[in-house]
């Protein structure tokens, strides 16, 4: 509310916030409207529980203020009055039957917001009309999990004497005494500890309390927990004690306190990883470096890829842990898995100062590493001109200068794929480390296993001061690599500024030099745009070459990339301009494909012609410009709809389009499927396009249906590429209006793919009609999820009147159940208040929208159709699902909290069906493990006695499978002998036989198991105790709807 300026806003909020009785009382005597919404859709009454003011609240209810109205967080003045820890206000509130059970977009309650917020007395008057004081939001919480992380004892006191459960846990396993002991809550800890909370239990990765303590730093509740025992070696379920998680984050007080506790100090992870790894490599670990050693850490224990805790110093650049280790005597030289050594690390991220102290240990500078690298191949490699000085400069100290290739550390000594030293600092760029190379005589002409020199790696890079420094030492500018490429081909193809390339032909380097594909270094430019490049070889007689081998040509390159500066070089060098590729394709035909309009229209400028075909299909170019997209494919042949469930792009193409009818290309040309270009720039939504078209072959329009019996209007609908526009100007124009009847009855052929996209539901045993399914306009439209498809939808109707709206399909399906199936909440808006029946029922599976809506999670189509379209939700389907079994059955949990917080009818929760073993929704949640719907499910009154087919309830429905549930069933029943349920052990011995052994049973089974008091919660993954979190938080900033198990606290 603070973020909106007062001055803005209705009389009455601004009134609200001036807290002026008086002047909300007028207002409201002068008609102001008490439950006005902001863009927010919050309420004045949400604005008064926000300020906690009691008086205005009253005065809002008594004048017909909603007092459980819901933002667009879903949000009530409840949320608000808790939030702001105001008593009165809460207690107005309630006093006039504010829901204590509403839940915002994280499906927290008025509790919850309470427990983050310390609002104590608040709390104490919402937990007696509370039946549940352990219901958990989206994450899976309980209000105990958010006063216990944020420290707030006399809440959790509260929660606890009222029943909470102290070893709930949330989705990711974590109980409350997790998050009291990650953020050091000592006192919580304590009392949670006292009523029974186990301090060994691990969440879904196997952290314990003292995992989260010791990865935080909180020495006091790590010195309690361990003095209740708690196994100080315990490992996660990355094999990392608490003792790693310390060392890793720096706590020095807390490593202190686990090695006075005994803990291993050489205990390794899943990853061979030791305590003292994680201390070496850490920001803030050298204190922790020396407990570690000073308690007999093993100094150069490896782990399974080989390093050593040297390694991880050097890799993260760790001087004065590197330091220690050096002093206590580590292994310098101890390769890893890749054979690299501590210097070659060091020498790979540029540590200078760790390897100048491994040098003086005497650390081989000539050893192998990875690939057979030296280090001084890693730090010419990365640029680090003074490690590699240091580096030479130690050859220097330990040998005579004379002999300095005969010490066991030759310079041109290659690596494992043939590079030298010099290779590696040409790709990298640096000139000092080159020169330093060269200076002592490196081979500039040597070539690696590819044949390549130094050059070719230079150039590749486009490194000009190392292409300028390797000629101006002799390096032979054209030899050739195994490719046939020369340094020239590469220098073309990554050359922006063209100064490699301009050098390189200035020292003769050859431009009519080609690979062994027969590309020369114009391809190479052709195809990267390099126009500069291109303009340097202008002037060669390679520009003209007409005996090139190449599969296609560089004017090819160019216009089907786009590079319209290139293509202008190109062309003014009087290359033929409609060379063919192999598949017949032109340059023109390329750039239209692609929608380069300005290549295009250089194209024609030069004499190409657009009605040259390809000699597959027979398409010209302005099929090409009709169709507009790289990702076609060619050999298809089902519909061009089909195609079109691909992302097109859309490009500007209509310049190049009309170009192209200038140059007299016919409009009603067709392809070898009979499609014009008409059905192309429909289904793409070009309208431009599709008005020329329209203008151009007003005369000659006499087929509009392509080989399948496709309209353009059906292309437009189904795509909706071009919103309005295409649909209008096919409505209206001259040319097409006399086909509108056709339109009407037209969609009858839409192939498998379309039908499953309109209307597959779970369920249906798959057709066996004939696949042509007749679809009319308006339901089409609404299949894509494209832009302004509401839009479309609206043309429709205006053109084809509003009986279409409730017109239905071969199957029953109105228009209303495809955008329910696709969540177009704006055509659904649209649909309705053009007299749509929303509870309409479909002659395939008896569905509704509503039903379809639910199946599909559709939760914003769900939210208006239970909200303002007055749905049924007693209809059931052919397998008596309604819409609550449905949205279950998915585990969408969102859709199934709507239609539950309309339904109030026992008989209707407790609906069974027949396609899912005769559930009911208290089945199908459990199963789905839905743990917020089984919740709301029993708040109103689901019965945890029912049963299946099989005789499960829905307790027993919770086991992953059919043995299971029967062991569980013998288990509960010799726990609790005296439930008066019928138990498996009073079944026939034939029978019990006959369900745990064949899984077939011939007689249905009698209800077997007992109902459990809390579900059990979901248990996703969850990130690892790394760093602190942000806080809990009631009101919570995002506005989407997301079921990430990723979400923290």
């Amino acid at each position: 509310f603070l973020r909106l300026s007062l001055s803005l806003q209705p009389s009455l909020l601004r009134a609200i916030f001036n807290v002026d009785p008086d002047e909300v009382r007028s207002l409201i005597f002068k008609k102001e409207d008490v439950n006005v919404q902001d863009n927010e859709k919050r309420t004045p009454l949400h604005a008064a529980a926000y300020l906690g003011d009691a008086e205005i609240i009253e005065l809002l209810i008594l004048s017909g203020g909603r007092v459980n109205a819901k933002d667009n967080k879903w949000l009530t003045p409840l949320h608000r009055a808790v939030a702001s820890c105001s008593e009165d206000a809460v207690a107005v509130l309630l006093k006039h039957s504010a829901d204590v059970n509403a839940r915002d977009k994280n499906w927290q309650t008025p509790l919850h917001v309470a427990a983050s917020n310390k609002a104590v007395r608040c709390a104490e008057a919402l937990v007696p009309l509370l039946s549940n004081v352990n219901v958990s939001d989206r994450a899976g919480r309980t209000a105990l999990h958010h006063a216990a992380f944020s420290g707030h004892v006399e809440m959790v006191k509260l929660l606890l004497s009222r029943g909470a459960n102290i070893n709930a846990f949330d989705k990711k396993d974590r109980r409350a005494v997790h998050w009291a002991a990650y953020m050091g809550h000592l006192e919580v800890v304590r009392l949670l500890v006292a009523g029974g909370a186990e301090v060994d239990c691990k969440d879904k990765k196997a952290y314990t309390p003292l995992h989260a303590a010791a990865s935080s730093g909180m020495s006091s509740t790590v010195h309690y927990l361990l003095g209740l025992g708690v196994h100080v070696n315990e490992v996660n379920g990355y094999g990392n004690t608490p003792l790693h998680l310390a060392c890793y984050n720096g706590q020095d007080v807390v490593v202190s306190e686990l090695l006075k506790a005994g803990a291993n100090v050489n205990q390794v992870n899943e990853r061979g990883f030791s305590a003292l790894h994680f201390a070496s490599s850490s920001r803030q670990g050298a204190l922790c470096q020396e407990l570690l050693l000073a308690h007999g850490a093993h100094i150069n224990m490896q782990s399974k890829d080989g390093k050593t805790s040297l390694h991880m110093a050097a890799t993260h650049g760790r001087f004065s842990c590197s330091q220690a280790l050096i002093q206590n005597a580590a292994e310098i030289d101890c390769e890893d898995k890749s054979r690299n050594t501590a210097l070659h690390i060091s020498a790979r991220y540029g540590h200078e100062l760790i390897i100048t102290a491994l040098i003086k240990q005497g650390a081989d500078t000539a050893k192998r590493g990875v690939h057979g690298m030296f280090p001084l191949h890693l730090a010419a490699l990365s640029g680090f001109s003074d490690c590699c000085r240091k580096l030479m400069s130690s050859v220097d100290i330990l040998i005579d200068a004379e002999n300095i290739f005969f010490a066991g550390f030759d310079m041109d000594t290659p690596d494992d794929f043939g590079r030298t030293c010099l290779h590696a600092a040409a790709a990298g760029g640096n000139l000092e480390c080159l020169n330093l190379l060269l200076n002592i005589g490196a081979d500039f002409n040597r070539k690696d296993n590819f044949g390549r020199t130094p050059l070719h790696y230079a150039s590749a890079n486009c490194n000009y001061h190392c292409v300028f420094a390797l000629v101006g030492s002799g390096a032979s500018i054209n030899e050739r690599d195994q490719r046939g490429c020369s340094p020239l081909h590469y220098a073309a193809a990554a050359d922006t500024d063209g100064k490699c390339v301009e050098y390189l032909l200035r020292n003769d380097a050859d431009p009519g030099m080609r690979d062994k594909q027969g590309y020369s270094g114009v391809h190479y430019a052709s195809a990267y745009g390099r126009t500069l490049c291109l303009e340097l070889t202008s002037g060669t007689d390679i520009m003209c070459d007409s005996e090139s081998h190449a599969p296609i040509s560089p004017l090819h390159l160019a216009a089907y990339h786009g590079h319209c500066g290139a293509l202008e070089v190109l062309l003014s060098a009087l290359l033929e301009v409609d060379v063919c590729s192999p598949e017949g394709r032109t340059p023109l035909s390329l750039a239209c494909s692609k929608g380069h309009q300005e290549c295009v229209s250089m194209l024609l400028h030069h004499g190409s012609s657009p009605m040259t075909r390809d000699y597959t299909y027979k398409r010209t170019a302005i099929h090409a410009t009709g169709i507009n997209t790289g990702r076609y494919t060619y050999k298809t042949t089902t519909s061009i709809i089909v195609l079109l469930v691909y992302e097109i792009q859309t490009l500007s193409v209509y310049t190049s389009f009309y170009a192209l009818l200038q140059r007299g290309a016919s409009v009603c040309v067709r392809d070898i499927l009979g499609r014009s270009p008409l059905h192309l720039a429909s289904a793409c939504g070009r309208v431009g396009v599709l008005g020329a078209l329209l203008q151009a072959g007003i005369n000659s329009l006499t087929h509009l249906t392509d080989n399948q019996g496709y309209t353009p209007l059906h292309w437009a609908c189904y795509y909706g590429g071009g919103g309005v526009g295409c649909t209008a100007v096919l409505c209206e124009s001259t040319a097409v209006c006399p086909f509108l009847p056709l339109y009407r009855h037209a969609f009858s052929s839409v192939p498998p793919r379309i039908r499953r996209l309109c209307g597959g539901v779970v369920g249906s045993r798959g057709d066996q009609e004939d696949q042509r399914q007749p679809v009319q306009p308006s339901a089409l439209c609404r299949v894509r999820k494209r832009v302004d498809n509401e839009g479309v939808a609206e043309m429709l109707i205006d053109a084809l009147g509003t009986a279409i709206v409730n017109a239905t399909d071969s199957k029953g399906r109105t228009p209303l159940h495809a955008a329910a199936f696709s969540d177009h909440v704006e055509c659904v808006s649209l649909l309705l208040s053009q007299g749509a029946q929303a509870n309409v029922v479909d002659t395939h599976i008896c569905s509704t929208p509503l039903m379809m809506a639910a199946l599909n999670g559709q939760t914003n189509t769900v939210e208006m159709l239970v909200s303002s379209a007055k749905a049924d939700f007693t209809v059931q389907d052919t397998n008596r699902n309604t819409a609550l079994h449905l949205a279950c059955s998915k585990g969408h949990e969102t859709s199934a909290l709507l239609i539950l917080e309309k339904i109030s009818n026992k008989n209707l929760i407790n609906c069974t069906n027949t396609a899912l073993q005769t559930y009911v929704p208290l089945h199908v949640a459990a199963k789905k493990g839905l743990t917020v719907v089984v919740q709301e499910l029993l708040r109103k009154g689901a019965s945890v006695l029912a049963v299946d087919e099989n005789g499960y309830t829905p307790a027993l429905a919770c086991a992953p499978n059919r043995d299971v549930a029967d062991c569980l069933a013998l288990i509960l029943n010799s726990m609790m002998p005296t439930s008066p349920m019928v138990t498996i052990a009073a079944l026939p011995a034939h029978s019990l036989t006959q369900t745990v052994v064949n899984h077939h049973p011939v007689n249905k089974h009698a209800s077997k198991g007992v109902a459990f008091d809390t579900p059990p919660s979901l248990r996703p993954d969850h990130a690892s105790y790394c760093r602190p979190e942000r806080p809990p938080t009631s009101i919570v900033g995002d506005d989407e709807l997301n079921d990430s198990d990723s979400e923290t606290y």
